[in-house]
């Protein structure tokens, strides 16, 4: 694949929302490999699905010949960026930050390849040279470039001044802190280019602009759509919480639930900004798809590509085998069925006493309900299942409840399920 080919990919994915200059950028490109970089904020122990986008867009990047640079936030996490949010971020503790920064480390390592012949990955941390500089040094080299006006002008910012909350000098710092990211990169490593989300649009500008004003070069910016999802759901959120690329916050098989229950409307946007599938590839997924949208195979090549991506070829085939069980009755699984969804789907291992139990209390004491009240309200909205069966109130665990003597499912709502092992 050619150097500038990774522009026409992009565009054709739905993947640019902004450039500083289109026609310099893909002059720039067609000239050779150039160096990109994006940020991560280490403010949470995981990544979630929303950033796949800017973490596949380095990815992308660097199979199309260019070197990406990875930015671990050890710095700017510990400010908080303002964009997006409402109200003041809480400020990390100095051990909290350097667990959530060596978390995050390792999830950007598994997103790209740091031994590839001729354009191995960088990962840098913006504390190693934001940490030395004196307040004073900062106020002159960098604060000294960049107007007050100038950062109003911002939405992100603008946004927070206007609101009720207010924004603190911290947060408002951000900005000038992330321009320095891009400057600091430029002298050392001669990054051209930073990619991420469209809400990072004023932070990349205010960067180019200070590699302008500073060192006199013509660097660039491209910022990707910010997913959404169709239904109004804020995406990447399951259930009142985020989907988590740490496998310990959300499992393998939650994840692959998660992408296998996109909605039709969704689904060919997110095979083409969510994978790196090859366009046609996903052009004739797309084509069977509509033939037999019952069939949802556009929807589990997307569950399966993006599983694969976050969690490997043997996670995501112990997801697919998972899943596929609850196209049937709980009544035909087969032993090796079972087996499969044990340990993939949450699973409970309960006592002999527990396993003729009352379900309720069973539930509660496994922390699957968080309360009795919970469990009578689910009950009494006819919400809990055993089995595929609704269960009334006052149910209990019984010898018939255990398929093959020794599993039992019970579900919540629709989709949450777990497996009851004795």
């Amino acid at each position: 694949m050619s150097d500038a080919a990774i522009l026409d990919d992009l565009l054709s994915r739905g993947l640019v929302h902004d450039t500083t200059d289109t026609d310099a950028l893909g002059a720039r490109l067609a000239e050779g490999p150039i160096r990109v970089y994006a940020g991560f904020d280490p403010t949470g122990d995981s990544l979630h699905v929303g950033h796949l986008v800017p973490l596949l867009l380095l990815r992308r990047f660097q199979l199309f010949g260019h070197q990406p640079v990875a930015l671990a936030g050890g710095a700017t996490g510990m400010i908080g960026d303002p964009g997006g949010r409402s109200t003041e971020r809480n400020l990390l503790a100095a051990d909290e930050l350097d667990r959530n920064v060596a978390a995050i480390t390792s999830q950007l390592t598994s997103f790209l390849d740091f031994e590839a012949d001729g354009n191995p990955a960088l990962l840098v941390d913006n504390r190693d040279w934001t940490a030395r500089i004196g307040v004073l040094e900062f106020l002159r080299d960098v604060g000294k470039h960049v107007t007050v006006n100038t950062m109003l002008a911002k939405e992100s910012v603008r946004a927070r001044v206007q609101s009720e909350q207010g924004i603190s000098f911290t947060e408002f710092s951000y900005m000038l802190l992330q321009a320095n990211d891009y400057r600091h990169l430029h002298e050392t490593l001669g990054v051209e280019l930073q990619v991420g989300g469209s809400d990072q649009w004023g932070n990349i500008t205010a960067g180019i602009d200070l590699v302008r004003r500073t060192v006199g070069a013509h660097v660039h910016g491209l910022t990707v759509p910010l997913v959404t999802r169709a239904d109004g759901a804020k995406f990447g959120k399951s259930t009142g919480d985020a989907v988590w690329l740490d496998p310990h916050r959300t499992s393998p098989y939650a994840f692959f639930q998660y992408f296998v229950n996109s909605d039709d409307r969704d689904v060919e946007r997110f095979l083409l900004q969510l994978t790196l599938l090859p366009l046609d590839e996903i052009a004739t997924v797309m084509a069977e798809h509509r033939d037999a949208p019952e069939r949802r195979v556009a929807q589990r090549a997307l569950a399966e590509a993006v599983t694969t991506l976050v969690h490997g070829e043997a996670a995501a085939r112990e997801a697919g085998v998972a899943s596929t069980g609850f196209t049937r009755a709980v009544g035909d699984l087969a032993v090796a069925d079972w087996e499969a969804l044990s340990g993939t789907v949450p699973t409970v291992a309960l006592t002999p006493d527990e396993a003729g139990g009352d379900l309720v209390e069973v539930l509660v004491t496994h922390g699957v309900l968080a309360s009795k009240g919970e469990g009578r309200r689910l009950i009494a909205q006819g919400g809990l299942y055993v089995n595929d069966v609704a269960a009334p109130e006052g149910r209990r665990l019984t010898s018939a409840d255990w398929h093959h003597d020794r599993w039992c499912m019970v579900r919540r709502g629709k989709k949450q399920r777990h497996l009851l092992v004795r």
